[in-house]
């Protein structure tokens, strides 16, 4: 096992209200949770501040997007020193509902992450091909221009954890299997390396996400090059906590 340490984000995405989240943090903070995980959940922007102050402080609060400037006229938005003046120290960037629903492109992706990174926010940026992509072959060519656009905008590695998400494995039921997850998750790695640097290869956390639940977790976090998870509807029961501690 590498010694890259085992990461768990929860995206709770558009879900949850103060009873019913509430309810899950009680599970989360009385929980017994491996020591060796760092867990961050992603919360609805509204329920920052709530979910920060209830929340056991040995799990991490994440933003599930944001704008690339500090402030201004941009309706509906967040600025990652919003973020942090909720003590919030992590953002989902690049995420395919991102992309895909609301047509963010690679470019305004790169400029969120060099943004958060420049204020000091941790940054999960998300990549992953469609189902017609990985059918054509081409699942490397995207994931490799997705991961190009995000490295040309970072400096320092440190505060970036990558999130392999393909997208017809999301709520769909459907997972990549362990063997289809572990040689994307390699391949990955292998272009950093080419691309970057081998400390960054070899220190990156790279994660799976992608209908991950408590069944399939441990096989999922048994591969050589799959470091955590980015975990949807699964977040939202009791069962994330089997899931953060799939490697105990």
């Amino acid at each position: 096992m590498s010694s890259r340490k085992f990461f768990v984000g929860g995206n709770w995405k558009m879900n949850g209200d103060k009873e019913t989240l509430g309810d899950l943090i009680m599970t989360l903070n009385t929980a017994s949770l491996n020591d060796e995980a760092e867990v961050v959940c992603g919360a609805p922007s509204i329920y920052l501040d709530y979910v920060r102050s209830k929340l056991d402080q040995r799990i991490g609060v994440a933003a599930q997007n944001c704008y690339k400037v500090p402030k201004g006229a941009f309706t509906g938005e967040i600025s990652p020193a919003m973020i942090k003046d909720c003590g919030i120290d992590w953002v989902i960037l690049g995420h395919s509902e991102r992309r895909h629903v609301f047509g963010e492109s690679d470019e305004l992706i790169g400029q969120k992450v060099a943004h958060c990174l420049e204020n000091d926010l941790g940054v999960i940026a998300c990549i992953g091909e469609k189902l017609e992509e990985r059918e054509a072959g081409t699942t490397e060519d995207v994931v490799f221009e997705q991961t190009k656009v995000i490295a040309d905008n970072v400096k320092d590695w440190a505060r970036v954890v990558l999130a392999y998400e393909p997208v017809w494995a999301i709520g769909t039921g459907k997972t990549a299997t362990p063997d289809q997850a572990q040689e994307v998750h390699e391949k990955l790695r292998e272009w950093l390396r080419e691309n970057v640097s081998d400390a960054v290869a070899g220190s990156v956390r790279i994660i799976y996400g992608g209908s991950v639940t408590g069944g399939n977790c441990k096989e999922l976090a048994a591969q050589a090059d799959i470091d955590g998870f980015l975990v949807g509807g699964a977040s939202l029961k009791p069962e994330f906590v089997d899931i953060i501690n799939a490697r105990s």
